[in-house]
This record gives C-alpha cells, structure tokens and sequence, in this order.
C-alpha cells in the first residue's frame, strides 16, 4: 500500500512538473517573442550597427534610381566540401537615362568576376567593396549584364550564405535580409527593385535544391543534379533564397478560395520529417483564415513550402519558400505562431513589398498583428488581446517609421502591431478590414511606403489621420503612460465619478486619444462603457451615472498601448 502511494505521489508530483513545465514554456515563448519572427532580433549582426542613410546611399547609389531590374537569370554551381560557387548570372534591365555611363550594381568584391558583358560585348568595370560599376559607352534604354565568377561568398548579416555540415552532411542556405544578397549574385539589391527570376541550383545529385517559385525540372548529369526554379510574380532581392541539403519532403493540397489549387511542400533532414509534417499540417487553416481576413494568396501558380534551415534564431519569409530554424521543429506545435507570422508575410512584404527599408514596420508590424488576427478568427477578442499582451512593452527609444539600425527590434514588430491595433479601434472594425483589403489589392506585387498606407486609410476612413500617425508613427517613442485618480460623489439623483488624468511619459508630449471608460455598479453584473477623447496633458473628465459605480476600468478592452496607474481618491464626506 505504502509502494502504491508513494508511487502515486510521484506520478502526481511529475505531472503537475510535465504540466506546469508545458504551461511555463508557452509563457516564456510568448512572454519572450519566440514564436514570432522577433526572434531575428537575438543574433542580430554587427553587420546592421551601421545601417544608417550614409552607409545606404553608398551602397544604393542615386544611379541605381535609373535602373529597373525586369530579370534575373542566376544559375550557381555549389562545392560545399570546398565551400565555393561557382555563379553565372544574366541581369535584364531597363535603363531610363539613355546616356548612364555607369551601370552601378551590387557584388562584393570577394568574388572573382571570370568573365563580364555588356550587350554580348566585354567591357571595362570597376569594382569597391559591394559595388560593381559597368563602364558604358552606348546610349540604350535596354541592359542585358552577363557575369561569370566564382568563390566563396562571405556570410553577413543574419548570416547571408552558408555552408553548414550538420551529421557529416553540407546544408546550404542563405538569408540576405535586409542587404546582403549581393554577397552571392549581383544584383540591383534595391527592395522597391523587383524582378522576375530563374534560377539553376546544381549540386550533387543526393541533393535536393530549393529555391522560389514554381519548379520547372530538375536534370541529372553524371554525380551532379540541377533544378530548374521560375517566378511568376516579381521578387525583391532579399527575399531571393537558396536551400540544398538531403531533404526529405511530405506535402498537401489546399484549394484557394478563387478555386485555385495551391501545393504545400514541407522539407525537413530525414530524421525531422514526421516533427515537421505534424508541425506545419495546420496550414490550410492558416490560409483559408487570411485569405477571408486580406484576399487570394497572393503566389497560387507558384507554391507555398517551408524548409529546415540551420539559421537557429527564428525564420524567415523568403518568397514561397519559408525557412524555419531546426530548433524549432519540434513535431508539438509549439511554434505555430512563427508559422503564422512567416505565412502572413506572404502578403505584408512579400506580396505588397516596401519601398524602403525605413518602412519596414510595414512588413514586420502587420504580419505580427496578423498572428493575433489569426487567434481572434479560431476563438475571440481574448485571443486577440492575450496575444498582444504578450507583446506589451515600453518601447522606449525609436520610431516605427526610419528606425535606423533596429530594423529587427520588439519597436518595429511589436509596437506595429499594437498601432495597427490602436488604428482599428479609431477608425472601427468594418473599416479597418476594409482598408487591408484594398492597400492589399492596391500594392500587390509592388511596393508601398509608410505614407501610401496612410493615403488608402484616410481614402477609405474619410478621416484626417495626421495626428495618429505622427504620434504613433513617424515622431512619437515610447508609450502612453497614465496617473489617474478617481473619485464618486452623488449629486441630485446622480452619482458624478470623476477622473483626474495625468500623462507621465518622456517620448511624446500630448498623446490624443480615445479612452474607453466601464463603470462598474454597486449592483452585480451592471456596468456601462462611455468612451471620451482625451487630448491634453492634464485632463479631468466627469461621467454620470444612475448608479453608483464600485469601481471603474480604463480601457476594459485593452485597445490601448499604455500604462495605466488607477488609484481612488477617497470622498472627505
């Protein structure tokens, strides 16, 4: 009997630990960002400390604004046991100054350049660290660039390309967020710039290379194996990626709500496989909830697939291709909202792309308010909001839009979740979607900037939004931080409750606002909510009421990014 019992209470003692175990990770991901694509922000590079307008315009030369890409032929040979390529790239562009004598592009000069034409013509160039200018003599409007080279590319940012031996096997991947691609090919590393591709991945034959877009074929010459991977839609340089590794792969078939028929393929090393197929198989679900919330998915003639990559700090949104970290396979769903949010991007940066890199809010801060969308179409607005507390904070330096150098940081993905939050409730529900509708039909397969998006809401609101997006956005930092004190009198046959508002915080001086306010009565389950505008530093407010209120709620539904300290002031009476 004694055996049984302790026995018992052993049994009961692990499962409060596996349980309460469970329940603490799940906190500490949210708590922590984990399951989100925040966590680009762990290992951020040193490469991004200097990301600054100085550094960008060497990089991005006015030149290039002369410069439209209309395609990219990129065919790359990989030996990862000498971790070299061995690349050929053909660049068609469109030239809008008939006498550039420079064609500027993007290459680092690691790489050897074998061989270079200009219209099938060799030609001189000059080369910096990461820029490749073409000497050009003739007056064309049509650029076709051909360069052949070879070397080992250097792997910056993220981690731009790599060669990574995992179990006696080379894995090759790449990630040239935000302006790393031209560590690989050349390339006109502009995110506005987009273009269609080909691109030709060879690589051993037990190999299995990915790239974006749609497979056209794959050819086997002796030992080595090439596939063949089109676009059919434009993509930014960025989000151009190549994996090649022994993968594995399982699939789906999910039906769009056009009707199209979409592919879902799942690659992952052969011993994850069945993790990642449990991990991923919620997809349809997750499509069929966006494509009801923002449209079509915006790839259908393309595919959508996720590979294991061995980039350990999170994913990435590579165009139809997702790459997810291995260390977040785990065959328990325990990082869906990283799925979610990968997905999402789809539409918020690779579908509707941003002009510059000082709109980046644009493509981090919607698909992680995408995340919380999802969870309030499977269950309710708790979902929605217990999703968004987890991504409270005071955010205290920085503004969304031209963060410099915290591209990756909670402010862009966090702080722009909660402003397009913030955003909904000024200008209410039917609206809001609305607008994600049309700026998505809008800018699909192009670009937008910060103040596109604010054009297409104040359209759509037939509101002058100037000042949300000026506090919120382009000049505020930190959050609302609030000391209120509140009292009840009764006068006549009313009660007045008053509330004295005080704003404490350093990064905005006048937030203006709405505030809801709930009154909770004396008597059970009575409350009202009345909603004020709050717009000055010191305000006092006065609500009346039938009953006498018990206690009060500021902003009971947690629409607010702000820090409410409420305290009663006793009545002398």
């Amino acid at each position: 009997m004694r055996k049984k019992l302790i026995l018992l209470i052993t049994s009961t003692i692990l499962l409060v630990v596996l349980v309460g175990g469970f329940f603490t990770f799940r906190w500490l991901v949210n708590r922590f960002n984990l399951p989100s694509e925040t966590t680009k922000l762990i290992n951020l590079s040193n490469q991004l400390k200097n990301f600054d307008e100085k550094e960008l315009a060497e990089y991005n030369p006015k030149t290039q604004r002369a410069i439209d890409v209309l395609h990219y032929q990129i065919k790359l040979d990989l030996y990862p046991e000498q971790k070299k390529i061995f690349g050929d790239v053909t660049i068609k562009m469109k030239l809008n100054e008939k006498q550039l004598s420079k064609i500027e592009i993007n290459f680092y000069d690691n790489l050897v350049i074998r061989d270079l034409r200009l219209n099938d013509a060799k030609v001189e160039y000059d080369r910096s660290e990461k820029l490749l200018s073409i000497h050009n003599d003739n007056t064309i409007d049509t650029a076709v660039i051909k360069i052949v080279y070879e070397g080992t590319p250097k792997s910056l940012g993220f981690g731009s390309f790599n060669f990574d031996k995992v179990d006696d096997h080379y894995q090759v991947y790449t990630l040239s967020e935000p302006v790393f691609a031209s560590t690989w090919f050349p390339c006109v590393d502009l995110p506005d710039d987009k273009a269609l591709a080909d691109i030709y991945i060879t690589n051993d034959s037990s190999d299995v290379s990915l790239s974006n877009g749609r497979l056209m074929e794959t050819k086997t010459k002796g030992a080595r194996r090439t596939y063949h991977w089109k676009t059919f839609y434009p993509i930014s340089t960025y989000l151009v990626a190549l994996y090649s590794g022994n993968y594995k792969s399982v699939s789906q078939k999910y039906i769009s709500i056009n009707g199209d028929s979409l592919n879902l393929s799942y690659y992952a090393l052969p011993e994850n496989i069945d993790n990642a197929q449990r991990d991923f198989s919620d997809h349809p679900k997750y499509l069929k909830t966006f494509e009801e919330l923002f449209g079509a998915y915006p790839f259908v003639k393309e595919k959508y697939s996720i590979a294991e990559f061995w980039w350990q700090s999170g994913a990435m949104e590579n165009q139809t291709i997702t790459g997810i970290g291995s260390n977040f396979i785990s065959g328990r769903k325990f990082f869906s909202d990283m799925l979610i949010h990968e997905l999402a991007h789809h539409w918020w940066g690779d579908a509707v792309g941003l002009k510059t890199w000082k709109d980046i809010w644009l493509n981090e801060g919607f698909a992680t308010y995408s995340e919380a969308l999802y969870w309030e179409k499977q269950s309710d607005i708790r979902a929605l909001q217990s999703t968004l507390r987890s991504k409270f904070s005071l955010f205290p330096k920085g503004t969304l839009y031209n963060p410099g150098s915290v591209l990756f940081s909670s402010l862009i993905y966090d702080k722009g979740a909660w402003v397009l939050h913030m955003l909904r409730k000024e200008i209410g529900d039917k609206i809001f979607f609305k607008i994600l509708r049309d700026y998505f039909k809008e800018y699909k397969y192009g670009n937008a900037s910060t103040n596109d998006f604010k054009n297409i809401c104040e359209k759509i609101s037939k509101k002058n939004l100037d000042k949300f997006f000026d506090q919120w956005v382009y000049k505020g930092e930190g959050i609302i931080e609030l000391d209120c004190v509140w009292s009840v009198k009764k006068e006549g046959e009313e009660f007045i409750s008053t509330i004295k508002i005080k704003q404490l915080q350093k990064g905005y001086d006048i937030y203006k606002f709405p505030l809801d306010i709930k009154l909770i009565s004396e008597k059970e389950s009575e409350s009202e909510t009345s909603t004020v505008f709050v717009d000055g530093r010191e305000v006092i407010l006065k609500i009346k009421s039938k009953d006498k209120p018990a206690d009060i709620m500021l902003d009971p539904g947690k629409w607010l990014l702000a820090k409410i300290n409420l305290s009663l002031k006793e009545n002398k009476k």
